[in-house]
């Protein structure tokens, strides 16, 4: 089993939606991070949308960060996604936790609270191009809609669901991007919109046996919606020791002396939790 990203055409090429089995990817977050339920949910809806907005990136230089900077109890949120929906991401409190909904459902917007989401994409400009909109409901999938509608008027409707079992471990994860291009006919958008409204959640329709062919022809009502495109999504991180060196030296001269009071230095990369110990031979190389 592997999780899935297909993206499609449909209405004759006038809307276009991305659809993402995120399940696995997910779990292993949850496994690195050793995340509480509501933290699942949370860091799992916005690696979803990592790897269904860095899937529309062009080229394999460039980059996408999604931030969360909310005041609940799970402080901020991470991910970065390149164009072959490789995600990484990170909490501030994996261990957080607040009481379910009233409908009993793991309460998102509670555990994030209100703040800021950020878009950065750096597609080799002189400057990263960053967008930055005050969270709607914290719930992340009616976030990044209204980020759409107002930072790069696109009409988009967004899906994004975590289900999650009893001992923890995710169940199923998955998402959608739908997205209406200019000129589209009024009677087409007032289409899709119904539609929409009457689906289900993704979870919901994941767990019912759909596939991701059927989800993006059911939401867009047209029959005639084809696969243009097919990716593996994974959590990956790609940190490494050279990495690392360059992180220490970009402090400075005096901060690496200071580390030579200690007999090593350890880092830990915040998206995998793996270790790099430096020796003080390694920190004189690197002052030097």
């Amino acid at each position: 089993m592997k999780d899935k990203l297909l993206k499609f055409l449909s209405h004759v090429g006038m809307v276009k939606i991305s659809c993402v089995d995120s399940t696995l990817l997910v779990e292993e977050a949850r496994k690195i991070h050793s995340l509480n339920p509501t933290p699942t949910a949370a860091l799992g809806r916005l690696l979803t949308m990592g790897t269904l907005m860095g899937a529309s990136m062009k080229n394999e230089e460039d980059r996408l960060t999604l931030q969360i900077l909310g005041d609940g109890p799970i402080g901020s949120l991470l991910v970065s996604a390149n164009c072959k929906a490789e995600v990484k991401g990170y909490v501030a409190n994996p261990l957080a936790e607040v009481e379910n909904r009233a409908d009993g459902k793991l309460n998102v917007g509670g555990i994030v609270g209100k703040g800021n989401l950020r878009v950065i994409k750096d597609i080799g400009l002189k400057e990263p191009y960053i967008g930055t909109i005050p969270l709607q409901t914290g719930e992340i999938a009616e976030d990044f809609a209204y980020y759409f509608a107002s930072s790069e008027q696109i009409p988009s409707a967004v899906a994004l669901g975590v289900l999650v079992n009893k001992d923890g471990t995710v169940k199923r994860a998955g998402g959608y991007l739908l997205q209406i291009l200019p000129d589209t006919p009024e009677e087409i958008i007032k289409l899709v919109e119904n539609r929409i409204a009457q689906s289900k959640s993704m979870t919901e329709m994941l767990e019912s046996g759909m596939t991701l062919e059927q989800i993006a022809t059911y939401i867009s009502d047209d029959l005639n919606t084809e696969v243009v495109g097919e990716i593996e999504p994974v959590y990956r991180c790609d940190c490494s020791k050279e990495r690392m060196e360059r992180a220490l030296i970009s402090i400075g001269r005096d901060e690496l002396n200071n580390l030579l009071k200690d007999e090593k230095t350890e880092l830990q990369c915040h998206f995998c939790n793996k270790k790099y110990v430096f020796s003080n031979e390694e920190i004189k190389e690197l002052i030097k």
